[in-house]
This record gives C-alpha cells, structure tokens and sequence, in this order.
C-alpha cells in the first residue's frame, strides 16, 4: 500500500503506483484539470518538482500545483519558452535552438538565425504559438543517454543543443521534452499539454551573445510574457505603459534634469535642476548620519592594488575594477569604501568603551560595469553610495542590526514608501571565512528581523563574498521592486586588515564590521524617486518649488517682489516672458513645479497671490504670508503637494 500525504495533514492509501494526474483526479476531477505540476518530498526529506505524468511508487507527500501558484506560472512561462521555440522551429527551420529560461515576468529564448527577426516575423510566431496552443498537444517527458543525445542534436542541425549536453557529466539524467515534432532538453518540469498556455505575448527582440561572451556569435533573443489569467496580464501590460511614461531617462530629458553621452560611457552629466534634487536628497541623508551616532569621513578614491588583495576585492572581484599606474605602482580606482574606512578606524587604537563607532560616507566609487548592462541611472560605471560602516563588538551585533532596519524604516517612509520587504542572502559558493563564522553572521540577521517582527525570505548563496546581508527592497507607485538598501555581517575583513580594539582585559580583539547603506547608489535612488513620482517630486524635493507669473508686464514688479520674498525660505523663480498667462501655466504645468503664482491687480493690492497647485488644481487667492505657511508644512512634513479631496 502507498500512503500520500497531502497539505492539510490528510492522507490517501493507493494499492499500486499512481501518477500525479491519477492521484490529482482521485482527490478531485476539478482539480486534476487545473493540475499542471506537483512538488514531491519523499519520507527521507528530499523534495522535487515533478510533471503530472511522474509516477508515485512509495510513501511520499505531495503537493499539486496549479497555475495560481507562484511556482506554477513559473512553469507556465518555461512551458511558454518552449512553445516559442516549437514555433520558431515549424516557421524557420533552419534557426538554431539555444537556451530559454524563465526570468521575472516571462521569458526568452535565444536563437541563432541567418537573419534578424523584424516586427512581422513576431506577428507570425504568436499567432503560430497561439495555434499550437489550441492543439492541447501532448507535452511527454523522455530520458536519454547523453552520447545518443548529442548526436540526435547534431544530426537535426542542432549545434548549439549538442554543445550543451555534451557539457553535462557523464551518468547524470539526460531528459528531453517532446510537443509533436518539436523536441528539446530540459530538466522540467512542463505543463502535461500546450492547451494549459493561454495567455501569453511576445514584447521584443534583443542581441544577446552566446554564453554571455562578446568573442562568441551574437544571438537573436526573443522576450515574452506569460500568466495564468488575462487580468494579470492585462494589468502587466498597463504598468509597463505606465512605466514607459516614467522613465526617467526620458523625463530627465523632459525636465532639464540630467544627460548621459557616448565620451563617458555609464557617466552622468548633472544639469542645475537635477543636482538641486541631489542636494536635497545628500542633505537630508547628512542629518540623518547626524541624528543616529555617525561620523562623516571621507576616504581616498584610488588605493595601492595590495590593500585590495588583502580584502580578497581583488580575487573576487578584479573584473569589475578600474586600474592605473603612476610612477611603477598599481592603484585600484575603489568599487567600494569598505577597506578605506577600515584604515581609518586603524589610525588610533580604540577601546571597546568607544564601539559602537559609525562611519558615514558619500563614498563615489566606480565599477567597470559591461556596457550591455548599462541602464540609464539605474546602472552605471560611477555612482555613489550613503555608506556606511559599522565597528562593534559580538555583543552589540543584533542590536546595531536591529536599530538600523528601524533607522531604514523611518527614512524610507520619509521618501514616500511605506511597504518594505525582507530578504536575508546567504553565503555564496565563492567567499572567504570560515563556516562557523557565517553561521554566526546568518543567526544574527535573521535574529534582528525577528526581534523587529519584520517577516523575510532567504536568499539562499546571495550574499557577498565577505558575509551574508539583508536586503532592503521597496515597492514603487505601480507595483514594482527596487531592491535599495542593505546591511551585511563582516567578521573577515577587518581581521585581514589587522583591525583591532582594546578590550575590558586589555587583549586586543577584532570588531566585527557591518557594512550598511540605506539607499545605495544615490544616482539610482533619484532615478527610482523620478520614475515613482513621475517627475512631479514632492515640494521638498522638486529643484523649483514655486513659479510666479505676472498676467501682464505692468506687475513684474510685483511678481518679484512676491520672489523676494518666497527666495528666503523655498526655491522659485519668476516667469517674465512677454506671453499670455494661459501659455505660462501651461509650460510650467509641464515642468511639474508644485505651485504656479499667478499676480495681476487684485494680487497686488491684497499683498496675495492667486495659486495653482500642481494638476492644474486652483486654490484661490491666498495673502503670501498664507502660501508660505502652507508651502512650509508641506517641505517640513515631507509631504506632496496637499490638495482638498474632490
């Protein structure tokens, strides 16, 4: 007898083997329908994922998956990347198969093809998905000895799929997945039909190099969706039209803000209006330092190429360095401020009376980021970073780690954001220390968010290579991530540096060094708050905060007399251009200023101004001292620009 534990604790008995889709139909016809996989943990606690068609001969649990599960529209998008090469391959039989993997939101596949695919060409191959689909053609897993594998692949003209499994070991599992003619490698799970993959759409295609290798031949790679309703899709579909929109390389264009040019490739050109935000933003993260126990410290952007290999930077990280030379010495141009605020807690001997000591920086790093990556703000070759570091005994650990997710919190929510989510990365399979070193650095992190009551997932091999760390991601006006700030556990780097205390005996001990920074790269944060905010920023943020317009030259004098006034405390500006007041609204309404002056005769003999709030929103008439009153609330409060509720 076969015993089958489902979720609930309950259990089935079955006489013979039973395949998932049997035993999916035995609890429920309407569930077997919805069926698409199940995850299978047998009594000795090894779990997998598995097709319906996997057959159940022991005692195990089981869990069937259906497309409302998170694992299971990553199988639907898989199935889907599939379904594209199927078509591919009957519309062009001699593009080549390569890889197709799942990736957030969808999928790719990579193809290679004698020509590039245009706009007409995706037409086609949706429409032949979509055909295809309908069909419900059987999707059947077969396993295969790798050398008869390789040569089908050869023999089909399939160079790049005989390369790959002829990559794999010798003795592990060959499987292949077969939908009518159409036959590739894959480790699976599918769905059991195509039928299962009904809402889908093909969004672009891109070059992308095989293997990742510049040296190798530059594929096509075709991007797609996939979901498991028409609402979520739709609702996909709607947000990338909305972020479009938000782009901020768009709208620092639009706004005056920024620009970047092909002389300083990942490089920003910060035009006045875009730097008046930094400066906001550097301002108020500088009082915060203030405010929570750090010392602002500046360290040098070049170090000898031998403090580098102590930190392991170099090992593990050379690729992404800038280097240079002078006078026979190599210098590394800093990724990171880690090992320049170490000498610097090195320059004096320290008691364990004076830990915690927190270091802040404004640290501007660089890394030679590939120019494929490169992204606007969001990736780039020189940015800088709120960081920070931390030097404290074991002791203080979980507490430091604790009161900076509650610091974090309160900063974000000053930005606008309120929704935070937890992640801890742990060790990578590259790193330096020892086991029982991460183990220790792991307890901690996830023993700050407990005691913070903060919920969080694990990240599994994610950390850095110096020590396991929390990540810090928020969510956006429409629904998308930003992972932003992090703090990570470091029991190795100041010992390599020869970092040391005085401790209560009068031994010399090694801190441990929590890197932390809140909102990361400073360029990328501003590019995150533009395309949140749209480019409207909140008053306390936005480069001009107020503009006032004279409806008619005679009351320019006026106009800057209310400037005068305004200039003491906000940032304005005053618009004298010899135009009507409806095109003067207008042009400024586009530039996103949060309040718009309009001043005429009644203004003037009231000592008021008449305002419009950004929306194209009127206020009526207020005296200055009123729209001071109120700008001021709002810059105060870090609020956006508050208007009545209709």
């Amino acid at each position: 007898m076969i015993q089958v534990t489902l979720p609930d604790g309950s259990s089935r008995s079955y006489e013979s083997p039973q395949t998932v889709a049997q035993i999916a139909h035995s609890i429920a016809p309407s569930l077997a329908k919805a069926a698409i996989a199940a995850t299978v943990r047998s009594n000795e606690g090894i779990e997998s994922t598995v097709d319906t068609s996997y057959l159940i001969d022991r005692d195990v649990s089981l869990s069937i998956i259906t497309p409302k599960d998170d694992i299971g529209l990553d199988i639907i998008r898989h199935s889907t990347a599939h379904l594209l090469a199927h078509a591919v391959k009957e519309l062009f039989p001699d593009a080549q198969v390569t890889i197709g993997p799942v990736i957030n939101n969808g999928f790719y596949y990579d193809f290679s093809y004698k020509r590039p695919f245009t706009p007409d060409d995706l037409e086609k191959i949706e429409k032949r998905m979509n055909e295809l689909a309908k069909q419900d053609i059987a999707v059947v897993r077969e396993e295969w000895d790798r050398d008869d594998a390789v040569e089908f692949f050869k023999k089909e003209g399939e160079l790049y799929k005989a390369e790959i499994i002829s990559s794999i070991p010798q003795g592990e599992t060959i499987s292949l997945y077969k939908q009518g003619s159409f036959i590739d490698l894959c480790r699976g799970p599918h769905v059991p039909s195509t039928g299962k993959l009904k809402v889908f759409k093909l969004m672009k295609v891109a070059g992308a190099y095989w293997r990742g290798d510049s040296n190798n031949e530059m594929l096509q790679r075709i991007y797609g969706t996939a979901w498991s309703s028409k609402e979520d899709q739709a609702h996909y579909l709607n947000m990338l039209e909305e972020a479009d929109k938000r782009d901020h390389r768009k709208l620092g264009k639009e706004l005056d803000l920024f620009h970047f040019q092909d002389e300083a490739p990942g490089l920003i050109f910060w035009h006045p209006k875009g730097w008046t935000i930094w400066q906001q933003v550097e301002q108020f993260m500088r009082k915060v330092y203030i405010e929570n126990g750090y010392q602002e410290i500046k360290a040098p952007q070049i170090l000898d190429l031998s403090l580098w290999k102590k930190t392991g930077h170099w090992d593990n990280y050379k690729e992404n360095m800038f280097t240079t030379q002078s006078e026979n010495r190599e210098y590394g141009l800093k990724p990171m401020n880690c090992p320049g605020h170490v000498q610097i807690f090195n320059s004096t001997l320290h008691s364990y009376r004076e830990l915690p000591i927190r270091y802040g920086e404004f640290g501007q790093c660089h890394r030679n980021e590939p120019s494929g990556s490169l992204h606007g703000m969001m990736r780039v070759r020189g940015f800088t970073q709120d960081d920070g570091h931390i030097f404290c005994t074991e002791d203080q650990l979980l507490e430091e780690c604790s009161a900076f997710t509650a610091l974090l919190q309160k900063v974000y929510k000053q930005f606008g954001f309120d929704k935070v989510l937890y992640k801890i990365a742990t060790r990578p399979e590259k790193r330096i220390g020892a086991d029982e070193i991460w183990d220790k650095a792991e307890e901690a992190l996830m023993e700050s968010l407990r005691s913070s009551g903060c919920e969080f997932e694990i990240s599994p091999g994610e950390g850095a290579f110096y020590g396991p760390k929390i990540e810090y991601t928020l969510k956006d006006a429409i629904g998308r991530h930003w992972q932003c700030g992090t703090i990570q556990v470091d029991f190795s780097m100041p010992a390599r540096l020869g970092a040391e205390y005085v401790d209560a005996d009068d031994t010399r001990k090694t801190p441990v060094m929590l890197h932390r920074a809140i909102l990361g790269s400073l360029e990328r944060f501003i590019g995150m708050l533009i395309e949140n905010h749209a480019g409207a920023m909140p008053p306390w943020l936005s480069p001009e905060q107020v503009v006032v317009c004279p409806i008619s030259e005679a009351f320019n004098d006026y106009a800057l007399d209310v400037q005068s006034k305004l200039n003491e405390k906000f940032r304005v500006k005053v618009d004298l251009r010899n135009e009507k007041i409806t095109k003067k609204i207008r042009e400024n309404s586009m530039q996103k200023i949060p309040y718009i002056l309009v001043v005429g005769e009644k203004e003037r003999s009231t000592s008021s101004v008449a305002v419009r709030a950004r929306g194209n929103v009127d206020l009526g008439v207020l005296t200055v001292d009123e729209f001071i009153a109120r700008l001021q609330n709002e810059i105060d409060n870090k609020l956006d620009v508050v208007v009545p509720s209709v």
